[in-house]
């Protein structure tokens, strides 16, 4: 059993492999996803019908509307925090206490096993296959928030006057971790107050961070707040294939550690959502960071890719397999 257990990492849900040319691979060996497993196992079943037309998360404890939208129909995203604002004054389903979700919140939800929509089997939710909005700011981007794609689970920014759908959430959950976001921004980007915004920085959901938030070691970095030990050096390949980075992270050593080319759950839990270029928590003592970075999960829409880490964002995308564009990153547990 490991000494450091794995804390705040949901599983991603991969139970498969595959090759860079998307065809079904023995897992055993791999360095895949679908090998290691990692993160907090989903309960069976994952979702509790609750009175109202909600539903409960039996993972995270998440409370969410079975009918994934407010009004059926998209808003920008100062239009989705009022719109949440409004269910609490009218006592929506039953509660006052709604809110636009975090970047984090929203993401809990999707399975990397699935796509159209990227949910759990047998969810009881009636999605669209588009973009959802987030309450988290993009920090690169002030004038832009996170948003989430239900068709696939890409997790990328988009402009805070453009339209997506609005899935609010309710209640607490001891399991995810906070952004990171302590910044409040209005639709232009502008700096303004918390109080009353509905925003990530206001409502500072999820577990704190610890301080420091990293621990340097002789064999690398550890997470304190998720127990991962991540290598110091955050470029062990140079720009390589996603079959050069599962290799390299095969062949990496120090001391008896297995180290492992992440998953994409384990890549974003770095992701600090107040800061950018990197995305990492301010005073980290990681070695040439790099801007994006390949996870060891394969893209259920299209197993040909596997999922990246924009780490100068803190963007959630895919890339082709074969190309020669991200990075490698490796971590274990110890």
């Amino acid at each position: 059993m490991a000494s450091h257990p794995v804390r705040h990492i949901l599983a991603t849900s991969q139970t498969v492999c595959f090759n860079a040319k998307g065809l079904p691979v023995d897992c055993a060996g791999s360095g895949q996803d679908g090998e290691f497993r990692t993160g907090l196992a989903w309960p069976d079943p994952r979702f509790r019908l609750l009175e109202n037309l909600l539903a409960q998360d039996l993972l995270t404890g998440l409370v969410w509307p079975r009918t994934a939208s407010i009004g059926d129909f998209p808003m920008s995203w100062p239009e989705a925090l009022s719109a949440v604002a409004r269910m609490n004054e009218e006592h929506a389903f039953g509660h006052a206490d709604w809110r636009l979700p975090n970047r984090r919140e929203l993401s809990s939800l999707i399975s990397y096993n699935h796509h159209r929509p990227a949910l759990p089997a047998q969810h009881p939710f009636t999605v669209s296959q588009t973009w959802y909005w987030t309450s988290t700011t993009a920090s690169r981007a002030p004038g832009y928030a996170w948003h989430v794609h239900l068709e696939g689970g890409r997790m990328f920014y988009g402009d805070k006057t453009r339209d997506a759908m609005v899935w609010p959430v309710r209640g607490e959950s001891p399991l995810l971790t906070r952004t990171g976001q302590r910044t409040c921004r209005d639709v232009s980007g502008n700096v303004v107050g918390c109080e009353g915004t509905g925003q990530d920085a206001e409502l500072l959901k999820g577990a704190a961070w610890p301080e420091p938030r990293f621990a340097p070691k002789d064999a690398g970095v550890r997470d304190l707040l998720t127990g991962l030990l991540w290598t110091r050096s955050a470029d062990l390949c140079g720009v390589c294939t996603w079959e050069e980075a599962l290799e390299a992270a095969r062949r990496h050593r120090e001391g008896d550690l297995h180290w492992r080319l992440p998953n994409i759950r384990e890549l974003e839990s770095l992701v600090d959502a107040e800061r950018h270029d990197p995305a990492l928590p301010a005073g980290h003592p990681f070695e040439n960071p790099q801007e994006a970075y390949w996870s060891s999960t394969s893209s259920a829409y299209s197993p040909d890719w596997a999922y990246c880490l924009y780490l100068h964002k803190g963007a959630v995308g895919v890339g082709f397999k074969p190309g020669r564009e991200f990075r490698a990153w490796f971590v274990a547990v110890e």
